[in-house]
């Protein structure tokens, strides 16, 4: 999949750290949520893309989860070690299992795919364009790696992850990007179906200045609101 997405533009430049409940940008909404439980943001997501008519306005949803671990529409089971306290809930998202949790910026990206022209190859890579830009604008630099959606430093730690749904043309779910959070729970899963997969966050990736999910949150949301509009 890598081959076939463009280069990234250079990141803009400034760094908002305010949190917004909503706004437009590039004709897109975005909604920075705060912490909302898994459960009650995929019922919402849901709601959102059935109810939705030929003129909604596309949206971008910008939140935190408590820990959770999500299992892909054709996730194993086998690829779950050892849950124990954390929940696991099946969806119908593409990918097999990850882990959501606080320190984590996750970008559920609502967007009639069809009114916009785009395909899911060309979605994804954009939705993968908007994170290297975000990554890079913190001086840590992410690569796509061929066949596995998602993005990886050098040495292969994974930082972000990424599954969609498309219901008639319309996508959700979307994007997870890793800030400064607890990454034990990764230890206790084959992290999207690969055993010993690293995975890491923009903290440890040596993010100048530090990185906080407030700050990384709206340049983030802003980023995939240009890219999806391009």
């Amino acid at each position: 999949m890598s081959a076939s997405c463009p280069a990234s533009p250079t990141p803009a430049q400034g760094r908002s750290t305010t949190r917004a409940a909503s706004l437009p940008v590039q004709g897109i909404v975005l909604r920075d949520l705060g912490r909302v439980p898994y459960l009650q943001a995929l019922e919402a997501m849901r709601a959102f893309t059935a109810a939705r008519g030929a003129h909604q306005t596309d949206e971008i949803w910008l939140l935190e989860h408590e820990p959770v671990f999500t299992q892909g529409l054709a996730g194993k089971p086998e690829h779950v070690l050892t849950a124990q306290e954390i929940p696991v809930v099946k969806t119908e998202r593409g990918g097999q299992v990850t882990y959501h949790g606080p320190g984590q910026v996750v970008a559920y990206t609502l967007i009639d795919l069809a009114r916009r022209g785009l395909g899911v190859r060309e979605m994804v890579c954009r939705l993968e364009a908007a994170a290297i830009e975000t990554c890079a604008h913190w001086g840590v630099t992410v690569l796509r790696k061929t066949g596995a959606p998602g993005l990886y430093l050098e040495d292969g730690a994974k930082i972000a992850s990424l599954g969609l749904k498309i219901s008639r043309g319309r996508s959700y779910h979307g994007i997870a990007l890793n800030v400064d959070m607890n990454l034990e729970p990764f230890g206790r899963i084959n992290p999207c179906g690969y055993a010993g997969l690293p995975v890491t966050d923009l903290h440890r990736a040596g993010a100048r200045p530090p990185a906080l999910p407030t700050q990384v949150a709206p340049y983030f949301g802003a980023a995939l609101a240009r890219h999806l509009s391009e």
